[in-house]
Formats: structure tokens, sequence, C-alpha cells
């Protein structure tokens, strides 16, 4: 990506989580992924416009699945990473590492700060 914003925080859980699900990437299984991981509870008007976000920033492409009854004939929208998704949670995690990188035993829960 190459704005100058780069991502929220949010934004860059849920880009993630879809890499993490790959073809089980869709709204519920997104939140379910970061609840699991992360203990962050994301409601469905949250996740839904993150994710319309990232598509708009061409990251994730979504596709709509067949219709099932158990939702009413509505097939689920699935997401994917785009190769500009996968380059951006591959900066993301970069930079990320980078900064964590020897906070190990300052981040132990017994230490006095």
């Amino acid at each position: 990506m190459t704005g100058k914003a780069g991502l929220g925080e949010l934004e860059r859980l849920v880009l993630l989580a879809v890499l993490r699900l790959g073809e089980g990437a869709y709204g519920v299984s997104i939140r379910d992924e970061i609840f699991g991981r992360t203990g962050r509870s994301v409601g469905p008007g949250t996740i839904y416009p993150t994710l319309d976000r990232l598509e708009a920033k061409g990251l994730v492409r979504s596709t709509l699945g067949e219709p099932t009854p158990e939702r009413g004939g509505r097939g689920k929208r699935h997401f994917r990473l785009t190769a500009q998704g996968m380059a951006e949670a591959s900066r993301a995690w970069r930079e990320l590492s980078r900064l964590a990188e020897g906070l190990e035993g300052l981040l132990d829960p017994g230490r006095e700060p």
C-alpha cells in the first residue's frame, strides 16, 4: 500500500485473520478468529465496514458464495487477500516484529515497571 496513513489496528487484525483463514474467511469466521486469538470482540457493525474499507483500498476481494437455506437463501460473502493485501500484511508484520524485538523481558507480567 502506498498511502501515507497506513492501516489502523483493526484493519491489520482483519487483514491477518483473512490471511490465516484462507478459503474460510467470511464475516463471522473473521470475527471469531480475531476473538479467539486476541480476546477482542468485534461486532458485525464494525467488521463489515472494515472489510469494505479494505476492499476499497484493494487489499481484499470479496465473492458471494452459493445461497444456502440456513441463511434464508443468501450466500456468504467470502474474502481473500489480493497481492497488494498480502504485501501490506507482510509489511505490517515486519513492522510489528521489529518494534516488539527485545521486549520479551520488559513485558513479563510479574515484572515491576
